[in-house]
Order: C-alpha cells, then structure tokens, then sequence
C-alpha cells in the first residue's frame, strides 16, 4: 500500500519531533500495515528546535526492540499546508493541541485531537514526554501509543465501513 492509495491521513505531533510522535509515527504504519488499513502517516514538531536531527536514541532503541524502525525519520515543524493535507492530526499533550489550535484555520481545527482521545483508558489523557526522564518512560510512551494507535484504528476501520470515510 502507498501513501498515493491511502485513504486517511494522520500527522502525530509532539513538541520536538524527535520522541513522542516519531514513535506514533512509526507505530501507527506498522499496525496499519499488518491490518491493510491504508494510511498515509508522518509527524512533525510545534518547535523547529531539533528540525533535520534523527528520533532520540533512546526512542529507537525502545521502539527496535519491539520491532519498529524509526532511524529513517527526522524532525520537522508543522507547516500551514499540515492543517489542509491531514485528515487526523494528533497532538502528544494539551500543550501542543493549544499551539496547533491557535495555528490552524478556525474552519479546520474539527481535525485536532489528543493521540490518546482512541486509548481505552478513554479521551483526554496525555503522552508524557519521556525527554527528561529515565530509560522506563519510553517503555511508558509505547505502551501508550500502541493501545492509542489501535484504537484510532478501530475508529478507522469503523468509519469506512460506515462509509464516513
């Protein structure tokens, strides 16, 4: 499946793009890919500060060892054309939803939700930024992406069978 026959469209966004929304970056195109969901996924930063530089290290270390591959993506700031191009685009915490929300298009923000708002635990939670924590966080982080990603998912597949999508 490529990203020309994707029918939905998804940006993660983090603060720095080298953390949180690489990994749901890369979490979301494997289980999509082993659900034959097509979807056209990336990830972007509100902040320029590590824009060109490679997911964390440790991010790809803890992503690696459950089979995830995020040494190919590198950072970048969320651009005008994002709010257009996604159909989706999911913010980490409430801090970054507040900055895409005073960016996009008053027309377009019905496009803006947490990463979490598809997790069992229900919407409204948050992905912490395991930045400036210890090595445990990351595992944290995936944890939490991997139930969101499926549910997001979920939604998807229900909404094109619905013929929402």
């Amino acid at each position: 499946m490529s990203d020309a026959e994707a029918s939905v469209s998804i940006l993660f966004v983090c603060h720095g793009n080298i953390c949180r929304s690489p990994t749901a970056e890369a979490v979301m195109r494997a289980r999509a890919g082993r659900a034959g969901v097509a979807l056209h996924v990336d990830s972007a930063g509100t902040s320029a500060c590590h824009a060109g530089e490679p997911p964390d290290r440790r991010s790809q270390r803890v992503a690696g060892q459950r089979g995830y591959d995020l040494s190919p993506l590198r950072a970048r700031q969320v651009s005008d054309d994002d709010f257009v191009v996604f159909d989706l685009i999911l913010a980490a915490d409430r801090e970054n939803l507040a900055v895409l929300e005073r960016r996009c298009p008053p027309a377009l923000r019905h496009k803006l939700a947490l990463m979490l708002d598809a997790s069992p635990a229900g919407p409204g939670g948050e992905v912490p930024d395991p930045y400036y924590g210890g090595p445990g966080g990351f595992d944290h982080v995936l944890d939490l992406l991997e139930a969101a990603c499926d549910g997001w998912l979920d939604r998807i597949r229900q909404e094109m069978s619905d013929g929402r999508r």
